[in-house]
């Protein structure tokens, strides 16, 4: 696929989510689903292509419907780093990537376009979403760290990569909230509050 110098972006949508006992992705806040949120955050039009790694048949369905690439996860326990591998295989040669965890429900999609607008300044470095200096998600990498993303083994992710190379991280600062996942059911109910609170 042509990148036309676009990063592409992959959808982490994989996990087995043993903390919060299920698949959390089809839970809804404000009525609407942890997945639907996450892919409405992702502004298609910054990207050469979005893939979608998921070891759920609904969420494949659900990211036709969006007119991204899903990506069947067929060893989802063999963690997150096989998703990174299938996500970036499935992207083939762009600039850059953007990985998006999808339990992250008040992520906005302005942040997400403004995260590639920073990282388009220097896109020999990483970019990530942050607040108070604490790094958060989305991250954005160059391909030349694709190697090292491709290396990664077992539940390690790109967090693993970004610790060898803090010199290459620029961090675009933003509502805490925004940076919030859902992890345990306790968390998705803090995060149903703070929805409710907003609107």
């Amino acid at each position: 696929m042509k990148h036309d110098g676009k990063p592409g972006c992959v959808v982490l949508a994989a996990g087995s989510a043993r903390r919060f006992g299920g698949n959390k992705l089809t839970a809804a806040v404000a009525g609407v689903a942890l997945i639907r949120r996450a892919l409405s955050a992702v502004p298609a039009e910054r990207f050469s292509q979005v893939a979608v790694v998921t070891q759920y048949p609904e969420i494949r369905e659900l990211a036709k419907e969006f007119s991204f690439t899903p990506v069947w996860n067929d060893v989802p326990e063999a963690g997150v780093s096989r998703s990174i591998a299938l996500g970036l295989a499935a992207l083939g040669d762009c600039p850059g990537a953007l990985f998006l965890v999808a339990d992250q429900p008040l992520l906005r999609r302005e942040s997400v376009d403004a995260l590639v607008t920073l990282w388009q300044e220097k896109p020999d470095g990483i970019a990530a979403l942050g607040h108070g200096s604490v790094r958060g998600n989305p991250c954005l990498f160059p391909a030349r760290l694709f190697p090292e993303l491709r290396a990664l083994q077992g539940d390690r992710g790109g967090a693993a990569v970004i610790r060898r190379h803090e010199d290459l991280l620029t961090l675009l600062e933003v509502d805490p909230r925004e940076l919030q996942d859902a992890d345990t059911p306790e968390a998705l109910a803090a995060i149903r509050a703070e929805a409710a609170e907003g609107n």
